[in-house]
């Protein structure tokens, strides 16, 4: 997707006309639950649509304080304003690799969310909730009030996948300059700059079990580093199933990961800040943004084998 010369001084635009990198950049969360909700959203959308304020802001406290992160959705179209008492869709996630879920069920009741058991969704357990979904979902963001690159780039991504069942609008992803941004569920994995085409690929390699690695932000199951870590393994190894690694511990600049099949390495990751400055999100003022990227890989299946460039395959 072409931004127009209009468009030159957009968050999203002034991000991919400097190659702000993609790595490392997505929502961190271990869990997301996702209401539908018609009509309207405001800038924080959970509390000024027409849910009610006060259960977007109690949903919002309880289930980030394990790590789940809550998002208002709805189908793409017309959202005219229905009554309270309309039936609605949930979705709840777990993103954990080889233990994640995505479940569903219908409320006419969004108040009864606040009875969920979000220490346990963040552990990996559903506890029966719902029903399975057995195809992947991708979230898009087209949150206007929030940046209009949201509004505008995630706004012609949904026009062009008119029809799709598979896609949702969400209230706010994160990472307006990389618009059109999305997240896929139940794995996680966060894109940005989407086109429709990308989309295609992201979706049948979700169905197939894989991961689609371009334009790939990370999964949102991992910090930062762990995510620019798990990514950079993924390239140099060729991997692409979706549950094959697995973020084990490290710090903000060694970050320990693991394979299925029991290899190991240990990923250097470095943050640094960019120039020229540039503002994040469309209207607020320039800040110079960082990037967090891998730079070595180190093998640690094999004793006393050198570091390998990130970029090495």
């Amino acid at each position: 997707m072409q931004h127009t010369t209009a468009d030159a001084a957009t968050c999203a635009a002034l991000s991919t006309a400097h190659a702000e990198p993609l790595t490392g950049t997505a929502a961190v969360a271990r869990g997301w639950l996702c209401l539908e909700q018609r009509g309207p959203w405001g800038r924080n959308a959970l509390v000024q649509s027409h849910l009610d304020p006060e259960l977007g802001r109690a949903l919002d406290a309880k289930a980030g304080e394990h790590g789940v992160r809550v998002q208002l959705i709805r189908h793409p179209g017309r959202h005219a304003d229905t009554p309270e008492a309309t039936a609605r869709r949930v979705l709840l996630a777990n993103t954990a690799p080889g233990s994640g879920w995505l479940r569903e069920l219908t409320t006419t009741d969004p108040a009864e969310l606040l009875d969920l058991d979000f220490e346990r969704i963040a552990a990996g357990h559903h506890d029966g909730w719902g029903r399975p979904v057995a195809e992947p979902v991708l979230l898009v963001c087209t949150n206007g009030r929030r940046d209009r690159c949201c509004a505008v780039l995630g706004r012609e991504l949904i026009n062009d996948l008119a029809g799709n069942d598979a896609i949702w609008e969400t209230s706010h992803t994160g990472g307006h300059r990389f618009a059109p941004a999305a997240v896929l569920l139940p794995s996680g994995y966060t894109y940005g700059r989407l086109t429709a085409e990308a989309v295609g690929t992201i979706l049948s390699a979700a169905a197939a079990g894989e991961v689609a690695l371009e334009l790939c932000r990370g999964r949102s199951t991992w910090n930062h580093a762990g995510q620019a870590a798990e990514l950079a393994v993924r390239e140099h190894l060729g991997e692409h199933r979706t549950d094959a690694l697995r973020v084990t511990g490290g710090t903000a600049e060694l970050v320990d990961v693991a394979h299925q099949d029991g290899r190991r390495w240990q990923v250097t990751v470095r943050t640094r800040e960019l120039d020229p400055p540039r503002p994040n999100s469309c209207g607020k003022a320039a800040v110079r943004p960082t990037a967090t990227t891998a730079v070595a890989i180190t093998d640690r299946s094999t004793p006393n084998r050198p570091p390998r460039s990130a970029s090495s395959g």
